[in-house]
């Protein structure tokens, strides 16, 4: 048969194409191999850049430890747990698979060693995907973990190694060290970086910096056993020498568990530190959360100590008095008029009770926390003289201690009636760093020493790349102002009028100054209400050489209205711990001329004869309060068993009549022993010592009697209502 034309003019096309494609690559293998080069880039280069693999060698953020070298903050290693689901990782002759080949089995063995149901691992296993994970069930696997499931050679599970911040003590010092979290960085990998606390202000000494590892590889990735291996090493970040000691943290923080436990405060506040250096020794608040989880770290994200101004109430006076004595105004003897201070063109300013004491000294008014007695001073000194202080002891100003976002507090001195509030804590806000630097100027002879928390940074090689920033701010005062300042805040806590009476200590001599400030709310004004202060004191011990501060502030507790429970006493419930404790941690020994609280049990006395009952009491040192004129005692409130101290009233109730006692100057609970006595009807008004009583002494009084007192602020409780006039 005869071809057709058009067939071979096809065949022509078809031969000149193929002729034009054989020529281009012989003419291309030619010119690639006579000059080694592919589109302007050498072979040789190429070749290079497909085989050489590189891989970042992780560093690990530096430690930060206590000042023994506990650590508090490190880093520790993991494991995430991966199953690769693609067969086509497993080579063809391979003997073992390299991917997951029984979902079934693999499933049922990693339910045993990871929190999560077998049903949802099989769910896992059996996606259509190169590779799967098991979300947070799968992270953060110990290297324990990871042995055991790799002991059991399931095929496709393998484990890639990761880096966490690990915080060891849980919640301790959660604020003040803070947290990381992983962001990404400019290699395309992750970098932990600090979110808070210390973990943030340091982050550039705790980051390292990472190194590299370049290889040569086959095409499967496997560095060729032959081939060249080039390291960068890492640079692990530096070691932080802080100067909490995890001891005395851990005697702050149970005081503090123990105290959130039993009243449920809004918050609370501790902060100890070295009287003469400022080195801040334990720093801890209520709420808290756990860095390891970050649990309750909702409730409370600010640290409060650093970032919160407030209000000091009483113990502001602290700065007050030494001004005053600093310039020569003061006279412990001196009487003043208690009660009321006059403000031109303002209300007056009142002592917590209202009415005050009549003419005291002024040694007394500051023993039973007198704001007309601080308000006098300021008018002897100077309301210019006084704002000159305020600037010596650096109110208003951030401190610089190691942590972000720290308060300035605000010196409120516009009004003329403001600077005399300011006197006693009201009106001007500080923060508690504020307070334990204005403190170190009265326990460090004048020197104010500024807080501060990092004693040392150390590169990987020892060396020491930041020193402490510890250092003396100013000297407000002179030593011996120092040393009179000292004298009258320690006879707050020994005299029997003294608000710190509470705030003893067997064996040790402390100093300090309680506080009870009013709360500001917008819109409501000042509270009122039992439980609705910030109840404080900042003390230090021993009083004649001074070894710690210690500053605690409890806000709103939930105080028991019946027992008259004061705000005092929760404050109480930590720093007389934390004190103690430290004390003896630190090896200062307790002084025995200190006179130690004597507790006597109540013995039974029912039907034994009035007189001798009478007798013994006293002889223990208890004050009986006699009920009728029977011969034989009848009951006694408290009852046998009852646990007093030294001059605690004992009501004994004989038969015959009672007779209303002179109940002036009795506590509340006192009066609580007498009301439960006769089991009269009973009223009050105010808190503290009894000032009016509605029955006479030695009238006639049954179960149908009616009691009704009026009390002054219990001086024995710290109770220092500051006053409410909103101006």
């Amino acid at each position: 048969m005869k071809k057709r034309p058009s067939m071979n003019k096809r065949g022509l096309i078809l031969f000149i194409g193929f002729s034009f494609l054989l020529f281009s690559l012989t003419y291309r293998f030619f010119v690639i191999q006579l000059t080694g080069q592919v589109e302007g880039k050498s072979l040789k280069v190429y070749a290079e850049e497909k085989y050489t693999k590189q891989r970042t060698l992780q560093a690990s953020r530096g430690d930060i430890v206590d000042r023994t070298g506990e650590p508090l903050a490190t880093d520790t290693i993991t494991y995430k747990l991966v199953a690769i689901l693609d067969p086509s990782v497993t080579p063809d002759n391979a003997k073992t698979p390299n991917h997951v080949v029984d979902p079934e089995k693999t499933a049922k063995e990693l339910a045993k060693y990871i929190p999560m149901e077998e049903s949802e691992i099989y769910k896992q296993l059996t996606k259509d995907l190169f590779q799967v994970e098991f979300g947070a069930a799968g992270k953060n696997l110990t290297n324990e973990v990871k042995s055991k499931i790799e002991a059991l050679k399931l095929p496709g599970i393998t484990f890639i190694r990761e880096s966490k911040r690990a915080y060891p003590n849980g919640d301790f010092a959660s604020h003040l060290l803070g947290f990381t979290n992983y962001q990404n960085n400019k290699n395309g990998g992750k970098t932990l970086v600090g979110q808070m606390g210390l973990e943030k202000s340091l982050d550039e000494y705790l980051q390292g910096k990472d190194g590299k590892i370049t290889y040569k590889s086959d095409s499967w990735g496997y560095i060729l056993p032959s081939a060249a291996t080039k390291i960068t090493e890492p640079r692990n970040g530096d070691t932080v020498y802080v100067t909490i000691d995890k001891k005395i943290q851990t005697f702050l923080e149970d005081a503090m568990n123990d105290v959130q436990t039993e009243y449920n405060p809004k918050n609370i506040m501790g902060i100890v530190a070295d009287a003469k250096t400022g080195a801040i020794l334990a720093m801890s608040q209520r709420p808290t959360f756990d860095p390891n989880t970050r649990e309750g770290v909702e409730n409370n994200w600010h640290n409060v100590i650093v970032e919160n101004a407030y209000e000091p109430g009483s113990t502001m006076k602290v700065v007050t008095l030494a001004s005053s004595i600093e310039e020569g105004v003061w006279n412990p003897n001196e009487a003043y008029q208690s009660g009321s201070f006059s403000v031109e063109g303002a209300p007056a300013i009142h002592d917590h009770n209202k009415v005050g004491w009549g003419p005291i000294s002024y040694l007394e008014g500051i023993q039973r926390s007198s704001n007309v007695a601080v308000a006098n001073l300021v008018k002897k000194m100077g309301t210019d003289t006084f704002r000159n202080y305020l600037d010596k002891f650096k109110f208003g100003q951030t401190t610089g201690i190691e942590l972000p976002s720290e308060a300035t507090g605000t010196i409120q001195y516009q009004w003329e009636r403001d600077r005399y509030s300011t006197a006693y804590g009201q009106a001007t806000s500080v923060t508690a760093l504020q307070m334990i630097q204005a403190m170190t100027a009265i326990t460090n002879e004048g020197k104010m020493m500024r807080p501060y928390l990092v004693e040392k940074i150390v590169d990987n090689n020892g060396k020491t790349v930041k020193g402490s920033n510890m250092g003396e701010v100013g000297t407000p005062i002179s030593a011996d102002t120092a040393k009179q300042v000292i004298d009258v805040l320690e006879s707050t806590v020994t005299s029997d009028i003294g608000t710190g009476k509470g705030f003893r200590i067997d064996g040790y001599r402390v100093a300090g100054k309680t506080g009870t400030a009013q709360i500001y709310e917008k819109e409501k004004g000042y509270l009122t209400g039992w439980d609705n202060y910030l109840f404080s004191f900042i003390g230090f011990a021993p009083a004649d050489n001074p070894e710690l501060i210690v500053y605690v502030l409890v806000q709103q507790p939930n105080l028991d209205d019946e027992s008259f429970e004061s705000g005092s006493e929760p404050v109480s419930k930590i720093f007389n711990p934390v004190m103690k404790n430290s004390l003896q941690y630190l090896k200062i020994k307790p002084d025995e001329s200190v006179e130690k609280a004597k507790v006597i049990n109540v013995p039974d006395y029912s039907s034994k004869n009035t007189g001798e009952v009478v007798a013994e009491l006293s002889s223990l040192g208890l004050v009986p309060v006699v009920l009728g004129d029977g011969a034989n005692v009848q009951n006694i409130y408290p009852s046998a068993g009852a646990k007093l101290l030294n001059g605690e009233r004992v009501i004994v109730v004989t038969d015959g009549q009672w007779k209303m006692p002179d109940i002036h100057n009795w506590s509340l609970s006192d009066v609580m022993k007498l009301v439960h006595a006769t089991n009269m009807q009973f009223s009050f008004e105010g808190n503290g010592f009894v000032t009016s009583q509605n029955l006479d002494p030695d009238t006639v009084i049954t179960k149908e009697s009616n009691l009704q007192i009026t009390l002054q602020p219990a001086v024995n409780n710290s109770w220092e209502e500051t006053n409410q006039t909103d101006e």
